[in-house]
């Protein structure tokens, strides 16, 4: 008995060590976390890029959705996607911290996630204002976000778990030894990242979200390359039926 006690502390310890190539199921596992560590960012990033040339403060971002729509859509439909994306890599990378430092693991990601979501809200306050752009006219919908902008919403409490949760998670990914001293410090410039309703981008906003890109890129491409690969086939296979549920998924949302 005391063998066999013995021999399952061995396995567990072993499992938890396993690295990226664990025989153990963990979520949401290396394709997903790998892909949104490398889409995530890059969307985040583009985002940030495609309204930089418009101020900063919401009365000219909506003056900007009035002037040029299709490119304020893109740019804020970017950001969003990059933010959903960004739960999964932030699993991901809490997992890659946990296995040796599981105390900053558990407090950066859950503080980053945490964040996401309120980035989530505040893109839906946003898109509800260019509506009124859209519908209405700039001057009642500037008018409707100035009257409204302070209103009580539960969200504000999560403003600064996410600009903590990224410092606690860069400390971590540096003392875990899974990213390195520089690239860590670009993961923590996340934290620089301004939060609330229709923010527009900075050389602040760049620099954050750049190194975003720094830090966790080059980790999902190293997930991805990690064995086994899949054979061609196979993978092309996934693609296929990833592209058609978003195709689906899309179709059905479209119909309200």
């Amino acid at each position: 008995m005391v063998s066999a006690m013995a021999t399952s502390k061995t396995t567990d310890f072993t499992h938890a060590e396993g690295g990226l190539n664990s025989d153990g199921y963990w979520f949401p596992g290396r394709w997903i976390g790998g892909t949104t560590m490398i889409l995530g960012p890059l969307l985040l990033f583009t985002g940030v890029l495609l309204r930089i040339q418009f101020n900063f403060f919401f009365p000219k971002q909506l003056a900007a959705f009035q002037q040029h729509p299709t490119l304020m859509t893109a740019s804020y439909s970017c950001f969003l996607a990059g933010n959903i994306l960004m739960w999964p890599a932030i699993a991901t990378l809490a997992r890659l911290i946990g296995l040796k430092r599981p105390h900053w693991a558990l407090w950066g990601g859950t503080l980053v996630i945490f964040g996401l979501f309120a980035r989530t809200f505040h893109a839906g306050v946003d898109h509800l204002a260019f509506q009124l752009v859209r519908v209405q006219d700039l001057h009642l919908a500037t008018q409707a976000v100035a009257d409204s902008y302070g209103a009580f919403q539960i969200v504000s409490g999560l403003t600064a778990a996410i600009l903590f949760g990224w410092i606690v998670l860069a400390i971590g990914a540096y003392l875990s030894g899974t990213m390195r001293l520089l690239r860590s410090i670009a993961l923590g410039l996340m934290s620089a990242l301004m939060i609330g309703v229709l923010k527009g981008s900075s050389p602040t906003s760049v620099v954050a979200t750049g190194g975003l890109c720094i830090a966790l890129v080059p980790l999902g491409v190293k997930l991805l390359r990690e064995h086994p690969t899949p054979s061609f086939r196979k993978l092309a296979g996934w693609c296929l039926f990833v592209a058609a549920l978003i195709a689906l998924m899309f179709y059905f949302g479209q119909l309200g």
